[in-house]
């Protein structure tokens, strides 16, 4: 595994974005993880989340494309931050675009902030976790009413699970709409990283804990 997704890891744990536990998800699973973006909430931290977005996306997509997507709203101080350490890293300069959820009628009018899109522009989205691809599904109509194309999602965490169906929600999307996604990390790379692993003197995933989690992926896992 290379050196910047177990840093990103050790990171999420230290933002107390990844969680382990009892929980309940949306769809009313119970999970032994959980996992809260809302929880990067410092100039520190995005500028640091954004250096881990930018070079996922340069490592699975390459740096071809001419706009960051980011939807709204966790998806705007994320393309924000990313672009920025696009810039920074590898000296190419993306421009950043979100959505608003209402249409603005005044001033800077549109449903969109940031750099326009342009009839043909390549689009990158950039999502938190995807787990059912709804906001995938109301963004695209959005990216091509402006002409653009997509090219590919990267989102931080793969959690894995089945979506509708038997495969995971980002195989699901790469099936419906053609386009390659990609993450920071998986899930098992999570586990992998952090089994029997101490961190500031505590065990993080301990056998018991490790367990849990194989027992919850022969219940939820996606089949790919």
């Amino acid at each position: 595994m290379e050196g910047y997704k177990q840093e990103f890891i050790r990171f999420m744990l230290e933002s107390s974005v990844l969680k382990f536990g009892d929980f309940v998800t949306k769809s009313g699973r119970n999970t032994p993880f959980f996992i809260n973006t809302g929880f990067y909430r410092t100039g520190s931290q995005l500028k640091k989340l954004g250096g881990y977005y930018a070079r996922a996306i340069n490592d699975n997509f390459g740096l071809d494309f001419d706009v960051l997507f980011g939807p709204a709203y966790k998806g705007i101080p994320l393309t924000v931050a990313a672009t920025m350490q696009i810039a920074e890293k590898f000296g190419k300069d993306i421009r950043y675009c979100s959505n608003r959820k209402e249409v603005k009628d005044h001033g800077d009018k549109g449903i969109l902030l940031g750099g326009p899109i342009e009839e043909g522009d390549r689009v990158l989205i950039i999502e938190d976790v995807t787990t059912a691809g709804t906001s995938i599904a109301e963004t695209l109509p959005i990216i091509s009413a402006q002409g653009g194309k997509v090219t590919g999602l990267c989102v931080s965490v793969d959690r894995q699970e089945r979506g509708t169906g038997e495969k995971s929600a980002l195989r699901e999307i790469e099936e419906k709409y053609g386009f390659k996604t990609a993450s920071i990390v998986t899930m098992s790379d999570v586990t992998e990283y952090l089994s029997n692993e101490e961190i500031d003197g505590r065990l993080v995933i301990d056998d018991g804990l490790k367990g849990a989690i194989e027992d919850y992926y022969k219940q939820y896992g996606a089949a790919d």
